[in-house]
């Protein structure tokens, strides 16, 4: 009789552990250890906001299609995204998305690179993925394009509208990442037509209109009649300057190739059926950002790992608006897109290889 009541007290004893065991660990679930029926997706913006028109807004769209897919509400409990104002606030908007203990955080850029690092290594637990950046540490995820690829194309296009041969390509901040931009449609212009001159300017922000109202208003003077922008929100200044000069002389010859989404929408000159979007290069980032979050929402996170998104991944292209391409143009850059993916030519992604890229 002894016996047995003392085998039931070791039961109770034993089981009693193991609930208190599980509410412990329920109650200190990190982000990474989330079930899916608990998972959550946050992102921090850079400094060009959520509403850029570009790969901010591209990013938001790929959480919130996968929200809307998973029956999930914007909020702490769902998918969210904090913006920045200014690189300052990468690392405490970072780590406060971490404290929430969202179970993946994305850093939007490659300007986050520092702040995704220091954040992953404070917070082991978590998991975060990084866009046009790559962070080597087992909790973080990097995803890049070849935007060189899709640069290639659009220069392409560059080369065979432009009545003048005078080509422009604004950029936002000086970096490895937007020199792939730049080398990549040079590049294009130059396969496209070797007599074709293209004249490059940064103007050191991502996030300043007026800048790139500024910078493009130079190069339409000069003669310049299609600029190809890579300035994230610097970008939209390019668009305004170019729908004041076809609003003013509409027979005039002035273009705007958009980046990262179809831009077509912003080159509508008001009032008008005029539109000065010749095409964009478009980096698919919502797809990827989608693709990502529904693996790790399965708990498939490739941590640790670099995935890359180009042509022959249906990444990165021309965007689907092709009201003001000529059809030999369109054509054209087809040829050109089967000959990169067949590797039949390799795109150059910096200046140094651009100086030796030959058809």
């Amino acid at each position: 009789m002894n016996k047995r009541k003392a085998g039931l007290a070791l039961s109770l004893v034993v089981a009693a552990g193991a609930i208190l065991t599980a509410c412990g660990a329920g109650g200190n679930k990190t982000g990474a250890e989330k079930k899916k029926d608990d998972f959550t997706v946050a992102m921090v913006t850079d400094v060009g906001g959520v509403d850029d028109k570009s790969f901010n807004q591209s990013s938001w769209e790929g959480i919130q299609a996968f929200g809307k897919a998973n029956n999930m509400e914007k909020g702490k409990n769902g998918y969210d995204y904090l913006q920045s104002k200014s690189d300052a606030d990468y690392t405490t908007n970072l780590n406060k998305l971490a404290r929430e203990k969202f179970s993946l955080i994305y850093g939007v850029g490659y300007l986050m690179e520092d702040a995704i690092t220091e954040i992953a290594e404070q917070r082991p637990d978590s998991h975060f993925a990084i866009i046009d950046a790559v962070v080597k540490k087992d909790n973080v995820a990097s995803i890049t394009f070849n935007e060189n690829e899709g640069s290639f194309l659009v220069g392409v296009a560059a080369a065979l509208s432009s009545k003048s041969k005078k080509i422009g390509f604004v950029g936002g901040m000086e970096s490895e990442l937007i020199e792939k931009f730049e080398a990549g449609f040079r590049a294009g212009v130059q396969a496209a037509d070797p007599k074709a001159t293209v004249q490059v300017k940064y103007t050191g922000a991502f996030d300043k209109a007026d800048l790139g109202k500024a910078t493009a208003e130079s190069m339409y003077k000069s003669g310049i009649d299609v600029i190809y922008h890579a300035a994230g929100g610097t970008g939209n200044g390019v668009f305004t300057e170019a729908k004041n000069l076809k609003k003013e002389d509409k027979n005039r010859s002035v273009w705007v190739i958009g980046v990262d989404k179809d831009q077509h929408a912003e080159g509508q000159v008001e009032g008008t059926d005029l539109n000065v979007t010749l095409t964009s290069m478009i980096k698919k980032v919502d797809v990827a950002v989608q693709d990502l979050t529904e693996k790790a929402s399965k708990g498939d996170f490739p941590g640790g790992k670099t995935i890359t998104y180009g042509l022959k991944e249906d990444g990165v292209g021309i965007a689907p608006t092709t009201d003001n391409l000529s059809e030999d143009t369109i054509k054209a850059i087809n040829e050109w897109k089967q000959k990169i993916i067949d590797g039949k030519v390799k795109v150059p992604s910096s200046r140094e290889e651009l100086k030796n890229f030959k058809i």
